[in-house]
């Protein structure tokens, strides 16, 4: 055991992230970039560890969500591009522009913000376009009755100076739905895309990337790739649908502190949520809400133990849970835990928490080590 692994911790397989970006490119058009999504610290799996497997494996491009986790990644050496999806105060343009980064500009006065700001600067600021077409939420408003003022905005932001226009992108809410409503909207939002990047091309405007595709997108409507995708999920090994076979790269493991042995009708945990029904054999782990694993599990969910899956007992504590022992007598103090990973579902325990994986993911706390695998 190494110093790491004393209490909880989670293992990273950079083999799987170069497998599942080369699994996702493998159903691409040939010209088609692949702009792996690294924000919020590649998803709780660390992300200059994470782009420097990218950037080896031939990925074109990085996101991440600010320009401090852009800056990040420039400091540990990664030199492929980076968008910065969020925004960036005006003030900030020499640092985008000296660290060589992209930024996303989401309307006209923005943009005219931005042009002003790199006036005493040589050269142009990097920037993509980001159009809304149903998100509601950045970019430029072209739905409805806004169309023609959007296109006209977008068209004048690009011709302003001191800016290079590389790219235009949209992103879709609903591209993993089954449902054939969100079929609909997500393929009214691509018709919309297209028709704003036709509109604008007839205004002599081009660009040089045009992107929309998340993972839902990739792997429900292949039409839609263009000339880059941004796969956030599925290169974490998630979202695949059975089209595209994925793995896993995160697993999330714990060891038991302390066993005891419990008579009948004695409560467990805060709030006396369970109570033992009989003799009963519960298990310590070292591992709770500060690290990241919700307290609305408590009760409802199971970790794998190398005698099969052992139920989660009482309310999940800060730093502790509980789990039940009583059949599974191969489990003892210092035994390892699997609370996610191999054995135990990251998408079961996030349906039991009425969330999604990428919030678990990301939910997992800078106490809890991580440790890389290749």
């Amino acid at each position: 055991m190494i110093d790491q692994q004393k209490r909880t911790w989670t293992e990273i397989n950079l083999e799987n992230i170069e497998y599942n970006m080369n699994a996702v490119k493998a159903v691409l058009p040939q010209s088609c970039k692949y702009l792996g999504v690294v924000k919020g610290n590649a998803y709780g799996h660390g992300a200059p560890q994470v782009a420097h497997r990218l950037e080896k494996a031939g990925a074109d491009y990085l996101a991440v969500a600010n320009i401090d986790e852009a800056i990040e990644l420039r400091k540990n050496g990664v030199a492929l591009p980076i968008l910065i999806l969020g925004h960036t105060p005006p003030e900030f343009c020499g640092e985008i522009i000296a660290n060589k980064l992209t930024q996303t500009i989401t309307s006209e006065a923005k943009a005219v913000e931005y042009s002003q700001a790199c006036e005493k600067y040589d050269v142009p600021m990097k920037v993509h376009i980001k159009v809304d077409t149903g998100m509601s939420r950045l970019g430029y408003l072209c739905t409805g009755r806004h169309f023609g003022g959007g296109v006209e905005g977008i068209v004048k932001s690009c011709r302003l100076p001191n800016l290079f226009v590389e790219g235009i992108y949209t992103h879709f809410s609903v591209a993993d739905s089954d449902n054939e409503n969100d079929k609909e909207f997500t393929e009214e939002q691509y018709r919309l895309f297209c028709a704003i990047i036709q509109s604008c091309e007839d205004n002599g405007v081009s660009f040089p990337i045009k992107h929309c595709a998340n993972t839902g997108a990739v792997v429900n409507y292949p039409h839609m790739c263009l000339d880059m995708v941004r796969p956030g999920l599925s290169l974490y090994g998630y979202g695949g649908n059975g089209i595209i076979s994925l793995k896993p790269v995160m697993k999330l493991i714990t060891t038991v502190s302390t066993i005891k042995i419990f008579d009948p009708g004695i409560y467990i945990s805060y709030g006396r949520k369970y109570q033992t029904e009989s003799m009963s054999r519960i298990g310590v782990l070292g591992i709770g809400y500060a690290d990241g694993l919700f307290r609305s599990l408590s009760n409802k969910c199971s970790f794998w133990t190398e005698d099969g899956f052992a139920e989660q007992r009482g309310t999940i504590c800060m730093d502790m849970c509980m789990i039940d022992l009583n059949d599974k007598p191969n489990v003892k103090v210092g035994s390892q835990i699997e609370i996610f990973g191999d054995h135990s579902s990251l998408e079961k325990i996030s349906e039991i928490a009425g969330t999604i994986p990428y919030e678990l993911m990301c939910s997992i706390t800078r106490r809890v080590p991580r440790i890389y695998i290749n």
